[in-house]
């Protein structure tokens, strides 16, 4: 008869020994990952040093409140290291103030509007089917349910932000916060000229820089921190690192921001979280990691010019005609063509993308015209200018292969362009 396992042997045991079906579900995911072309602009690749803290005791620690002002005892070394993550982030965007204990960016976001917002104070975000957010605004989440939430868009003509109409608009609602920064918009933003408009009008200003922080911080993009009075963020996106939110603010600001986050809408905050962004944080200030950022902009930049060049062939244009971030927007609507489908015809040749809606998309919900390409985890895996010409020219015959006549072909592409390039090697096989 064989015995069961005692409490301890089963705290000692390892994920593979303990629970195998389990363990094979994540190593079908890691070989997913390692044989897949990641397009996914909101996705990157964890350093080693950021899934070792992220995975680490610290996630048995409670530590609700603040370092120094914590509800449990015993918060000693869980304070120094929030110490460590806050002053880590406010040098890395040189910010008077940050908060890391966001669970997510759309946590930093709620959180932002309860510090600064009554319910039912006029709100201004960007509309998510012109490249903004859901939580700027939307009926579905927080910001619709709890505020007077209005949207802005871009222009028909060229698909850039129609800061004229944002000026209006501010003038007419007399918004307590307006929401700059986007989801999907390949073009720089002028700050300044948010900043004018939020002082025309006594609004805040917060930035929701969640896909591009990591770029603010290589110094390739243009930084919203001394116009904004807070800036929201993801740390997992284009900073590559812990998956999870922070906020930066203007010093007058900060208690009202802690406040926010912690009591006002989220509980204890995650120690092995906020550890991995101290991780990231401090890779982030790294020389290495400023010439990733660049590469990031010049491979999307390179793809973009890539799939533009095919367009006589594919009817597939690259709104805007090209980017300037991590990120490029295909419009699938003159080919005829439907996000979703192509995306999963994409997927079947190891591509991996995603499907959005677009500014004035012909197509009816749930479907979309509009499909999205990043950068940031494929020149995180080393990918340079000509691999991603390479995958231009890829995603070109894709989307020219309507009858998916040549997904082998594309598929043995996929593997020779990755061949080069191995993923998590310190995981084994």
């Amino acid at each position: 008869m064989e015995l069961e396992p005692t409490e301890a042997e089963l705290l000692g045991t390892s994920l593979a020994e303990l629970d195998p079906e389990l363990s094979a579900l994540v190593a079908g995911e890691l070989a997913r990952q390692r044989g897949t072309l990641d397009l996914v602009a909101s996705e990157s690749v964890p350093p080693r040093a950021v899934l070792e803290a992220q995975g680490s005791i610290l996630t048995a620690k409670y530590a609700d409140g603040y370092p120094g002002r914590r509800d449990y005892d015993t918060c000693g070394w869980v304070d120094e290291i929030e110490s460590l993550a806050i002053e880590r982030a406010k040098s890395l965007f040189c910010a008077e103030h940050a908060n890391v204990q966001p669970y997510s960016g759309s946590n930093a976001n709620m959180s932002v509007l309860h510090a600064l917002c009554e319910p039912g104070d006029p709100v201004l975000g960007w509309d998510f089917e012109h490249g903004g957010h859901p939580t700027h605004y939307y009926s579905g989440t927080f910001a619709g349910r709890f505020y007077r939430a209005s949207a802005y868009g871009v222009r028909r003509e060229d698909r850039l932000v129609d800061m004229d109409q944002v000026a209006e608009m501010a003038e007419r609602i007399r918004p307590r916060v307006i929401f700059a920064g986007w989801s999907c918009y390949p073009r720089f933003l002028d700050f300044r000229r948010f900043r004018e408009i939020c002082d025309e009008v006594g609004a805040y200003l917060v930035v929701d820089m969640a896909h591009f922080a990591g770029l603010v911080a290589a110094g390739v993009h243009p930084d919203p921190v001394p116009y904004a009075d807070a800036c929201t963020m993801t740390v997992h996106k284009t900073l590559g690192g812990a998956r999870g939110g922070a906020i930066l603010a203007r010093e007058e600001l900060a208690e009202r921001i802690d406040d926010g986050v912690y009591p006002g809408e989220q509980g204890c905050p995650l120690p092995h979280v906020i550890a991995a962004k101290a991780v990231t944080f401090k890779l982030a200030a790294t020389q290495a990691y400023r010439s990733r950022m660049a590469r990031v902009v010049e491979g999307a930049q390179a793809m973009a010019a890539a799939i533009a060049e095919r367009e006589p062939e594919t009817s597939c244009p690259v709104v805007t005609g090209g980017t300037d971030v991590h990120q490029l927007l295909v419009d699938l609507s003159p080919a005829g063509l439907e996000a979703n489908a192509t995306m999963a015809r994409l997927n079947e040749a190891g591509v991996s993308a995603n499907a959005m809606r677009i500014a004035y998309d012909p197509a009816e919900p749930p479907g979309g015209s509009g499909l999205r390409l990043g950068a940031t985890a494929l020149a995180t895996r080393g990918f340079a200018r000509a691999e991603f010409t390479a995958v231009g020219h890829l995603l070109a015959d894709g989307l020219a292969d309507h009858s998916g006549s040549r997904t082998a072909e594309l598929a043995r592409r996929v593997d020779e362009l990755l061949s080069s390039f191995p993923l998590f090697g310190f995981l084994g096989s």
